[in-house]
């Protein structure tokens, strides 16, 4: 494995043999750290949000599951 910085980036070199299924975890994380790294959200305000997006969720598709 190599890591280089440069001005703008950091990129890492990992051998083809690499497991894709781990090396697809740690993508699918640093995406998150990405996306979330200027958030002011507490925990408790996310938990209410996901809270609320299923409860939405199972509004829409409940019919699809309860018959």
């Amino acid at each position: 494995m190599v890591i280089e910085r440069t001005k703008n980036e950091i990129i890492i070199r990992l051998p083809s043999s690499i497991d894709t299924d781990g090396l697809q975890d740690l993508i699918n994380y640093l995406t998150y750290r990405e996306a979330t790294e200027k958030s002011q959200a507490k925990q408790s305000d996310v938990d209410k949000l996901a809270k609320d997006l299923k409860k939405g969720w199972w509004s829409k598709n409940r019919k699809r599951f309860i018959k």
